[in-house]
């Protein structure tokens, strides 16, 4: 048994003999790129950050499922584009008829997700808060309903990828310093950055905004005062839904063959410790939190020489942050938001 432990330890061991490699040059000559591709995965993460962090500052409930809210946003994505006949190979069409296609499959996307959101929130969440059910229980339903979508989806679809489709070919945009920004890079940083502050400002300014954060300060209060608190909880729901729709395009514009039936539990984690980050009930926490995210995981996988340091790296700069300000970046909940 010891022999057989004792050949196993070189296995574990880089053939170099080293676990990390700290190489600051390559850091140095990278940094740029890092940071431009970092924020497109950021903005991923923003959006879906953003439903996390609304239905928790509305229910003080930490949705899991919606890392499956995105991916069937996902599904819907990748099955529209492959009836408008996208595949491996980028199509060749003029930029309108590609717009054109491209919001097709978003409305799609966003429409699959809203839903899926709409009957979580009826079929779980609903019944155990006519039950005055405990917090504890919505968490392990909301963990049970994740898995529940995964493997409907594993049953549906199998285990493989969807096969991957090819939107558009990244042209270069501009250079910083040497490192081109393609045309795929400002369309996810730009248009996600517009949906969140679009929502921002919807949240502060609209009737049905002031009705969220009544909701989110005291629901009973709200009630007396004539705000519709199911409607309230519904209408969060659908918009996290429908900006995790949004998000789902932009990821398989990114990564166009990673869509399968368990690919949003990853990210979902990611966008939750992105929400958490920025300040959770925060929406511009949310993507103060997800740019973040997604430019330290870059920069600490170039840095310290393997992609696989990815996620550790951030996870652990959100570990720091939160010893430091546990309440995250901003940290002011949604209850709080100011008109």
């Amino acid at each position: 048994m010891l022999a057989t432990l004792i050949h196993a330890v070189p296995q574990l061991v880089p053939a170099d003999g080293e676990w990390i490699t700290f190489d600051v040059n390559s850091f140095a000559q990278n940094f740029w790129s890092a940071t431009f591709d970092g924020l497109t995965f950021g903005a991923i993460y923003a959006l879906v950050a953003l439903g996390y962090t609304l239905v928790y500052g509305v229910l003080n409930l930490i949705n899991f499922a919606h890392s499956e809210v995105f991916i069937v946003g996902c599904y819907g994505v990748v099955f529209t584009l492959a009836g408008l006949g996208f595949g491996p190979s980028a199509p060749n069409l003029d930029i309108w008829s590609i717009i054109l296609n491209l919001l097709l499959a978003m409305l799609v996307g966003m429409a699959a997700s809203a839903l899926t959101a709409f009957l979580l929130e009826r079929l779980a969440y609903r019944p155990l808060r006519k039950k005055n059910a405990p917090r504890l229980v919505f968490l392990i339903t909301a963990i049970g309903a994740s898995f529940v979508i995964q493997y409907l989806f594993f049953i549906w679809r199998g285990p493989n990828p969807e096969p991957a489709v090819i939107m558009f070919k990244p042209t270069p945009v501009f250079d910083v310093f040497g490192t081109i920004i393609d045309s795929q890079q400002l369309v996810i940083v730009i248009a996600a950055v517009i949906m969140m502050i679009v929502v921002d400002q919807f949240i502060r300014r609209s009737r049905t905004g002031r009705g969220i954060r009544a909701v989110a300060q005291d629901p009973d209060t709200a009630t007396l005062m004539g705000v519709n608190k199911e409607r309230i909880i519904v209408t969060t729901f659908v918009i996290g839904g429908v900006l995790a729709g949004a998000a789902a395009l932009f990821y398989v514009m990114k990564i166009p063959s990673g869509v399968q039936y368990n690919g949003g539990f990853v990210l979902g984690i990611k966008a939750f410790a992105a929400a958490v980050l920025g300040g959770i009930g925060n929406v511009r926490g949310a993507l103060l939190g997800g740019l973040l995210l997604g430019v330290i995981g870059n920069y600490g996988q170039i840095l310290l020489g393997n992609s696989q340091w990815t996620d550790v790296v951030a996870f652990v700069v959100l570990v720091l942050v939160l010893l430091v300000r546990p309440e995250g970046i901003l940290g002011t909940s949604l209850a709080r938001s100011k008109a």
